[in-house]
């Protein structure tokens, strides 16, 4: 019997079917390892290597320490920090640590995406030229073989590379424990995943890689909350998609506190429907038009914030739906009772084998226990950015954990074998 909500409750619900089994679909292509790709070890391309710093003083000297010792001939890239709108000793310290020290101060444009446009204007007026630029947030640690795998992507002909985050500080709190569970989740189910499927993956604000010549020829637009998403979308309008390095590792400080993680996730919510308001129509338009799944397959990503609030809602109207029938339930009419059995089961496989083949710790599998506490939590954070997706002010995550290089063992495998879990030589004291 048909009712009155069917007109809303029916579509709602093929999109629910539509969106859960391409996402479990997907995340399979993630669990068996990444695709055979030709390695090109004759070290060639030329890298300018930028981190922009807002009052970073406490981690940007490990960073640029770290960034002089990779395993590539030094004299085919240099290091740039921008000191942007800092109050602090940033700049000195990076100068110190070896880095050319470009400082910005603006009160108009805050935040990491005004400061990459003001860089790149800059470093294309100088006299040395690069074949390719690396972006790196402040707090970073990185691979010694990363530009040895950027520079292999480069000669086979990508030209947006992301790279896999990893986290530097998974063990220190149960915060910054879930936090990495669910970046190493993500970097194997979605963006490894995609790429062994040959879809574009999606920019991660750090441990990128641009062909200089797309920089040039497009630009640097990309100034909201979230400028690695727009950029994402941006160039993937043009037809250039982003590939996935799951060779090319850095090491990312994840916050501490529950109330830090929240304000981080709620600017990136914030952005990334500030984004989908702006491009999702004209690019679903476009793929169309131009016959191109994998930009529309890009518009997923766009997509993903209104499924988890249309989802939210569903459940929400499932728990009346018991008491009161007020519409037609197709989900087991169309899919039957053990595909959604298996695509339940496969919500509990998929962070397990993911935390095994990176041989997680195990106070990382203990931290797996509050896992749904942080991937629940994404619900009312998720409101609250759509709520606020016109508010642009950028707020900073404050970093604290000077973490050296040499502070950390890196197992010998984790690239041979994939990425691993990093282990803890001696606890920093900060």
């Amino acid at each position: 019997m048909y009712t009155a909500f069917d007109i809303i409750m029916i579509p709602l619900q093929l999109l629910i079917i539509f969106f859960t089994l391409y996402y479990f679909f997907v995340s399979w292509f993630g669990l068996f390892g990444k695709k055979k790709e030709v390695k090109i070890y004759n070290e060639s391309k030329t890298f300018a290597l930028i981190a922009c710093a807002h009052n970073e003083e406490r981690v940007i000297a490990q960073l640029v320490d770290n960034l002089r010792r990779l395993n590539y001939n030094d004299a085919l890239y240099d290091i740039y920090v921008v000191a942007d709108n800092c109050s602090d000793k940033t700049a000195e310290v990076a100068r110190k640590a070896g880095a050319l020290v470009h400082e910005r101060f603006s009160e108009t444009g805050k935040g990491k995406g005004f400061a990459l446009a003001w860089m790149f204007d800059r470093l294309f007026k100088l006299d040395k030229k690069y074949d390719a630029v690396c972006v790196f947030d402040a707090d970073n640690l990185v691979h010694p073989n990363f530009l040895q795998e950027m520079n292999s992507r480069l000669c086979n002909g990508e030209r947006i590379i992301q790279g896999y985050m990893d986290a530097k500080n998974p063990t220190d709190t149960w915060v910054s424990g879930v936090f990495a569970i669910s970046f190493w989740i993500v970097n194997h189910v979605w963006s490894l995943a995609k790429y062994n499927m040959g879809l574009s993956c999606c920019l991660g604000g750090t441990g990128m890689c641009f062909d200089t010549e797309v920089l040039k020829r497009y630009g640097w637009r990309a100034t909201c909350l979230t400028e690695d998403m727009e950029f994402t979308i941006q160039a993937m309008m043009e037809g250039i998609p982003t590939t996935w390095a799951h060779d090319a590792i850095i090491y990312d400080e994840k916050p501490l506190t529950f109330k830090q993680t929240w304000n981080q996730r709620k600017r990136w919510s914030q952005g990334h429907f500030d984004v989908a308001d702006r491009y999702l129509i004209p690019m679903i338009k476009k793929a169309i038009k131009t016959r191109n799944i994998v930009m529309l397959d890009c518009s997923v990503n766009l997509i993903q914030p209104y499924f988890l609030m249309i989802s939210t809602f569903f459940v929400l109207c499932s728990y009346i739906y018991n008491f009161y029938p007020f519409y037609t339930n197709i989900l087991y009419t169309i899919i039957p009772v053990e595909v959604w059995t298996l695509v339940g089961i496969g919500q509990y496989i998929f962070p397990v084998a993911v935390l095994w083949k990176i041989r997680a710790s195990f106070k990382s599998w203990m931290y797996l226990l509050l896992y749904p506490l942080f991937i629940y939590s994404w619900i009312p954070i998720t409101a609250l950015g759509w709520w606020h997706r016109h508010d642009h002010e950028w707020s900073h995550t404050l970093h604290t954990r000077g973490i050296s290089f040499d502070d950390v063992i890196i197992p010998e495998d984790a690239v041979n074998d994939g990425p691993k879990e990093v282990v803890f030589a001696k606890k920093d004291e900060k």
